[in-house]
């Protein structure tokens, strides 16, 4: 799991272009949108982008995604429990 943790970090900094962050000063629970990352609602189009392209996983209900992009850490155990093996 903290191989995919850090997987994700990289590929977020990479799609987001968030060239000052590195993955090791984001937290794995840190929320991504608000206070934390300090992500927004098109970023939040990215992540589902990045989630089905990388991982071929298809958000069918687009309102769930505040769950699973609450932190580094519940969008990685989402990913592991729902991608194509």
């Amino acid at each position: 799991m903290e191989e995919l943790i850090l997987q994700l970090k990289q590929e977020i900094i990479k799609v987001l272009n968030l060239e000052d962050v590195k993955p090791e000063t984001i937290a794995d629970d840190a929320p991504l949108f608000g206070d934390g990352l300090g992500l927004d609602s098109i970023d939040a189009l990215e992540l589902i982008v990045l989630m089905e392209k990388t991982y071929g996983i298809k958000l069918e209900d687009p309102a769930r995604g505040r769950e699973i992009f609450k932190s580094i850490r519940v969008m990685a155990e989402y990913i592991h429990a729902n991608r194509r093996k």
